[in-house]
């Protein structure tokens, strides 16, 4: 709901620090797997119960998810690239939830397990949209720059990342942020699948 305010909102930044780093020769897949190390990173602080720390790791993680796709844009956008990213994304995103489980299991850990069940649902719901809109030629006018079809929701990767900001910032209210999360999740799931059968209905 918030990626296209943050997309348009970040971008003259993200333009300008991929410059330098396609002139420093630096490719969007080091820096894609630069990020995806940040944000495991982020979730062994958070398992080891530093959520501070896991907080600015969790941040710099997501810059670098901002800034692969800006040098992609600029050099040469490939297939490899954007299922590199996507993939990794999803990991990133399934290990925040399970480190607050393992840091604390008692109290978190039927919690982050109905967060992974309802990304699992958005998850799915985004990547078979995307198949077979790329199998129809449908195109994202929303998000034309994406390597594959966006199809966005209420909660998309701001929303992702706000509750993960709110979980570090307040983790002993964890269970909390991860319930509501889910039942937002669990709308867009909804939207999706409605969404979806609507547009792939001939």
């Amino acid at each position: 709901m918030l990626d296209r305010a943050a997309i348009a909102l970040l971008k003259p930044m993200l333009d300008g620090m991929a410059r330098g780093l396609v002139r420093a020769g630096i490719g969007a897949d080091a820096i894609t797997l630069v990020g995806f190390g940040l944000g495991l990173g982020a979730a062994a602080a958070i398992a080891f119960g530093l959520p501070a720390p896991g907080l600015w790791l969790l941040l710099a993680s997501r810059l670098m998810d901002g800034l692969d796709g800006a040098v992609a844009r600029q050099t040469a956008p490939t297939d490899r690239g954007a299922f590199l990213d996507i993939t990794l994304d999803f990991l990133f995103y399934a290990s925040i939830p399970l480190a607050f489980a393992i840091a604390e299991p008692a109290a978190n850990a039927l919690a982050a397990a109905v967060l992974l069940a309802a990304f699992i649902g958005t998850g799915s719901s985004f990547l078979a949209f995307a198949v077979l809109a790329e199998r129809r030629g449908i195109k994202s006018s929303d998000y034309p720059s994406k390597g594959l079809y966006y199809l966005g929701g209420l909660t998309e990767a701001s929303e992702t990342l706000l509750c993960f900001v709110l979980m570090c910032l307040w983790p002993q209210h964890f269970a909390a942020w991860a319930y509501g999360f889910a039942g937002l999740c669990a709308l867009t799931i909804v939207t999706r699948l409605v969404g979806g059968w609507s547009a792939l209905r001939v």
